[in-house]
């Protein structure tokens, strides 16, 4: 693994401070509005040697810290509205290190989508993100509930991220069988689409679909570098250099020097490195 890339991260988290929330990976609050049930879905299950409080008061300085530490040089956040929002303070104080994405809910229909025009003009946000396994009531990616969020993508030309395969908190993964990919890529073939989250037990899958499409990508979320698919490796290795991007899932549930650590023993061909780490983020994301 070569050094001195300028790595852009593209899942990078910004816990409140004391906020312990924030710990709890892909942990959503749902509420169901007819009965009034509360449902939390922990995915702690699935990590081990979580970050604690590290992070400290000023989670912001901290997390530029650890990306300083390991040549991190840009990393996307999350961002909304409001003058408390920590995504937007940093982007906005930090705007070489820092691009926001704005999560979207296919629930609000045309009301989530005009947000996210929104967002992309004022808060110049560089994607859309949407769970759909975390969604409530939950929509699938190819939902005709989703299309005009997509469509929304495609008119202000930013790609969209979105969750993809067996969800890590326990709620029904239906809604995220990469198959659904499928129908979203026919419709919509300008729609740059981000796979987070690994797509497993369906990654052999989401490597056929990406040879067939080429504006879907894979982006390695929340896995630590010795659980990457064997099939996305040898993807990036050969045809889909271009489709591959790095991204971590710090802090939420990996710290980032477990992630540079095992990085590289990946077996990544040389030319592949660079697109991996930066390129590939670089153009998906129109960043300059």
């Amino acid at each position: 693994m070569p050094t001195g890339i300028g790595i852009v991260d593209l899942m990078v988290g910004l816990p409140e401070p004391g906020d312990r929330a924030w710990q709890e990976a892909l942990a959503p609050l749902l509420r169901d509005e007819e009965t009034r049930t509360e449902y939390r879905a922990p995915a702690q299950h699935l990590f081990k040697d979580r970050p604690s409080d590290a992070l400290g008061g000023d989670p912001v300085a901290a997390v530029l810290s650890e990306m300083d530490r390991w040549g991190v040089e840009r990393a996307m956040v999350s961002v909304g509205f409001g003058d408390a929002d920590l995504g937007c303070s940093a982007v906005r104080d930090h705007p070489d290190r820092f691009f926001g994405s704005f999560g979207v809910d296919p629930n609000r229909g045309a009301e989530s989508a005009r947000a996210l025009r929104r967002a992309v003009d004022e808060l110049e946000v560089k994607a859309a993100a949407v769970f759909p396994a975390g969604t409530f009531p939950q929509v699938a990616v190819d939902d005709p509930l989703m299309y005009a969020l997509y469509a929304a993508c495609v008119d202000v030309d930013v790609p969209i991220c979105v969750n993809a395969g067996v969800p890590g908190p326990r709620l029904p993964a239906r809604t995220q069988d990469v198959m659904r990919f499928d129908r979203v890529c026919y419709d919509f073939p300008d729609l740059r689409i981000v796979m987070r989250h690994g797509a497993e037990p369906w990654a052999a899958l989401a490597v056929k679909l990406m040879l067939k499409w080429p504006n879907l990508h894979y982006s390695t979320s929340a896995f630590a570098p010795r659980y990457y698919p064997t099939e996305v490796v040898q993807f990036a290795n050969t045809h889909g250099t271009d489709q591959v991007l790095f991204a971590d899932y710090f802090p939420m549930a990996l710290i980032l020097e477990r992630i540079m650590t095992e990085l590289p023993h990946v077996p990544f061909r040389d030319h592949v490195w660079p697109k991996f780490l930066r390129d590939n983020a670089m153009r998906v994301f129109g960043l300059t």
